[in-house]
């Protein structure tokens, strides 16, 4: 039991060049009128909003809860090409995934990009052969350009010496390829911060009431401030749903007869602490089509992915016993029974993928992106992956412009001549950035640890600086959250000031790792809260 500092004396004045307050916000929302509203903060309406703000169109981004808060801080952490499509021959799809992940982990986003090997066990009586599979790492590498080296096959011996908790018995041989990882709530925020920095006016925590009218066609959106209940509208040209799974619920707002657009699949992992370092990740055919992940992640490791389909209500979506035990039983194929004890577990979390309508499988569906028009006139977007949410938003772009009468055509910049690869705020050599932080940290006072600077470096990039000022100013701020996480409380501060954080799971599961690691006790939560009211 760790025993937290007072924090009276905690960030109470904020840092220059702090937020604008929720009250100004909503100002600035009711008293202007927007080329385009976006309605939903996952990263697909993220990517839409920063796209069109440079595109020079006058955006507004509302989000019911906190950005990334459902599914797309609920993914596997991949940026990848998607190995399994090259079963389905989408050879094209593959070099597509491949060119958006390597624009992101060298050119967008290498701060927050980080470069993961993966293994992929063959098991006797396994659903493939080890000829076949070292034939298709040797594909997906190509596919890449071979910039993650050149897909091959190893011995078992080899493969153990990376991962101590690889089984082995009846192992025949594990093929090599290339993929790289992320923290997708730290990815999604940059993207919100770089909307922002584009000229977009976002705000979290805002539930839509209601769609404004005129003559017939959606013109804006009625929204209630969640953490007031402050009523207050927007006005828009054009509105776009992207509200992941609760898209048809909108769509519904716009026209109660809408017919259904999509289905939902639910996907569950699991978090667990290591017994031992992994230096790569498994990746474990289950069958011919699917595919269950042991990832080396945040010092943890991250276990999935279940794939069902789902009816319920998506606010309720949540990890079940039988998640749980489908999870291990699927991860106990390859791993070694030690390292997939329950008492191991530290977070679980489920999401909902969402994919066009239609029977068959969630497993083999198109992970594809529907974009409809409703009778109001309301675009409504869903489906996607993250590697491509880049491509996605320019995609949608294009679709604003191509609409009957052209409402924003002759407003915005063209496609194509919008940077192709603007990075994202914070980007830097993360290993530069960390060796900056711990060259720089005062001799007087608490020095920050190695693992603090790179934990800043690699989510924050060259924005640690202004977090490392905040600690250095205050020393209270330089102190660690708790003694297990890397994180030191100018972060809390930073998320409160610069990050629309409003409430304490929007810092302790999207801005730092506490939850993800179970150590976000009551104790902590009540101090982030104090932290968060001081806000002015």
């Amino acid at each position: 039991m760790t025993t937290l500092q007072s924090v009276p004396s905690l960030g109470t004045h904020p840092a220059s060049g702090s937020l604008p307050s929720r009250a100004e916000t909503r100002e600035q929302l009711a008293g202007a009128t927007y080329d385009l509203l976006v309605i939903g903060g996952g990263i697909l309406g993220i990517s839409t909003a920063w796209h069109a703000a440079q595109a020079g169109l006058r955006v507004a981004l509302v989000e019911a809860g906190d950005f990334a808060g459902a599914t797309s801080s609920a993914s596997s952490k991949l940026l990848h090409g998607g190995l399994r499509y090259l079963q389905t021959g989408a050879v094209k799809l593959v070099a597509e995934n491949h060119f958006e992940r390597r624009a992101l982990s060298r050119e967008v986003a290498p701060h927050l990009s980080n470069p993961l090997t993966f293994y992929l066990p063959v098991y006797k009586g396994g659903p493939h052969g080890a000829a076949k599979l070292g034939a298709g790492v040797f594909a997906y590498s190509a596919l890449s350009a071979f910039g993650d080296g050149v897909g091959h096959v190893i011995s078992p011996t080899k493969a153990q010496r990376d991962v101590p908790e690889l089984r082995t018995e009846n192992l025949k041989a594990v093929a090599v390829y290339g993929d790289d990882q992320m923290n997708d709530a730290r990815m999604a925020l940059m993207t919100v911060r770089a909307a922002a920095e584009s000229g977009a006016v976002v705000l979290n925590h805002a539930e839509v009431a209601g769609l404004r009218f005129t003559e017939g066609r959606v013109t804006g959106a009625e929204l209630r401030d969640r953490t007031d209940g402050t009523e207050f509208g927007v006005t828009a040209r054009l509105v776009l749903n992207a509200t992941g799974p609760w898209v048809d619920h909108l769509r519904r707002m716009e026209d109660p007869g809408a017919a259904p657009s999509i289905r939902l699949s639910k996907g569950a992992h699991l978090v667990l602490k290591r017994t031992s370092p992994w230096g790569a990740a498994l990746a474990t055919p289950i069958d011919k089509y699917r595919i269950t992940f042991a990832l080396p992640w945040e010092d943890m490791l991250l276990l999935g992915t279940t794939d069902e389909e789902y009816e319920g209500d998506p606010a309720d979506v949540a990890v079940n016993e039988r998640d749980i035990t489908q999870i291990l039983d699927e991860a106990a194929f390859s791993i070694r029974d030690r390292q997939l004890s329950r008492d191991l577990i530290t977070y679980s979390f489920a999401g909902l993928r969402v994919l066009p309508g239609g029977p068959g499988d969630t497993s083999k569906a198109k992970r594809e992106t529907v974009v409809t028009e409703g009778r109001g006139g309301m675009l409504s977007v869903a489906g996607g992956k993250w590697t491509t949410f880049r491509h996605i938003g320019r995609t949608v772009l294009g679709k604003l412009a191509e609409l009957p009468g052209r409402p924003l055509a002759d407003d915005m910049e063209p496609i194509s001549e919008l940077p192709k690869k603007l990075p994202l705020p914070g980007i830097s050599n993360p290993r530069a950035v960390a060796h900056r932080l711990l060259v720089d940290s005062p001799a007087p006072g608490p020095r920050m640890s190695a693992d603090t600077a790179r934990h800043l470096a690699t989510h924050y990039g060259s924005l640690s600086f202004d977090i490392a000022r905040l600690a250095n100013d205050n020393p209270d701020l330089a102190r660690r959250i708790h003694p297990d996480a890397p994180e030191i409380w100018a972060q809390v501060v930073w998320a409160r000031d610069h990050e629309w954080a409003e409430t304490a799971d929007d810092v302790l599961r999207r801005r730092t790792t506490l939850t993800i690691r179970g150590l976000a006790t009551d104790e902590i939560r009540g101090k982030v809260e104090d932290l968060l009211a001081k806000r002015t």
